[in-house]
């Protein structure tokens, strides 16, 4: 069941309107390249996952725009990762303001003419100018709006070809098959051949002036890094997943500094454990963690 209207209805007029894709605020220019075809779009949502779309339920759709949603309750899909339809580059990544009703967006130019809009989201995983692959996350679903326009949870998705709003907005269609307008129900067949990465970093979990100088394999499962920071003196221990990404699994990381008690972080999460930091100059230190069964856990080194 599809929970949430892109916009609601203000004065009986719809309460936004898109953006020119001619002059849309916070974007980002990139060289035309001609193709005869669209790309090979996939549901914008992580392997195997099934998503209702409807394309009816929004007073503020001009054409083929969909809503998604997979929950049974108005929040359930709050948080849920997001992902590129198709490689890319993010021409756009901020929040629009009172500009119009997408909140949070990403669009992405994939070449020919052809873009993709992501919009509403609660978090934005990716930056202006970034290239992106098929399948890498991008976001996470959210309710974020213009000033006073209060949606439920969901994602809102359209493709555009060319200029000429709104009659750019293509048909959607995932992995070949044009989308059941005006309500399907799709599982995703997004990067199910590939592993996806993790989108999370040891240096941006751990923060700025953070540097690695050691790390251990958790199998398959990941890698426990130990970072430190010249400018403070300080350690810091990060665990970062490789397999189930975006599910919560058992991870951790820890890190004890000779002489004082060990600090850990320890739970299910969804991309890492950490950051883990403690004052450790001219001390040793130990340190690990665990990534699904694998677990590393190091003896006092890196005393100074």
């Amino acid at each position: 069941m599809v929970l949430a209207l892109s916009a609601g209805l203000v004065g009986g007029q719809a309460a936004w309107a898109a953006p020119d894709p001619n002059d849309p605020p916070d974007q980002v220019d990139v060289p035309e390249v001609s193709t005869l075809a669209a790309p090979s779009f996939q549901l914008p949502f992580p392997c195997g996952q099934k998503w209702t779309g409807n394309s009816s339920n929004s007073s503020a759709h001009q054409s083929y725009e969909i809503d998604f949603n997979r929950g049974s309750t108005a929040d359930a899909d709050l948080g849920d990762t997001v992902v590129a339809a198709a490689a890319g580059t993010v021409v756009i990544s901020a929040h629009q303001g009172s500009t119009n009703g997408y909140g949070n967006l990403v669009k992405i130019d994939h070449g020919g003419g052809w873009t993709s809009y992501y919009a509403h989201l609660d978090t934005r995983a990716v930056s202006a100018g970034a290239a992106v692959k098929q399948g890498q996350k991008i976001g996470t679903v959210g309710n974020t709006s213009k000033p006073g326009n209060n949606i439920s949870p969901h994602l809102h998705y359209e493709v555009r070809e060319g200029t000429g709003y709104p009659s750019n907005i293509r048909k959607a269609t995932f992995d070949g098959v044009t989308f059941g307008y005006p309500t399907a129900t799709v599982t995703s067949k997004n990067a199910c051949g590939t592993t996806p990465a993790n989108p999370h970093t040891p240096e941006e979990v751990c923060g700025s002036g953070y540097k690695v100088i050691d790390k251990a394999a958790l199998g398959s499962a990941g890698t426990v890094y130990l970072l430190y920071n010249s400018g403070n003196g300080y350690n810091c221990v990060a665990t970062i997943k490789a397999t189930s990404l975006g599910t919560a699994t058992a991870t951790s990381a820890y890190l004890e500094v000779q002489g004082k008690a060990r600090v850990t972080d320890s739970g299910s999460f969804t991309y890492y454990a950490g950051p883990v930091r403690a004052a450790a100059a001219d001390k040793c230190v130990r340190w690990g963690g665990k990534a699904g069964s694998a677990v590393y856990d190091s003896p006092f080194e890196h005393c100074g």
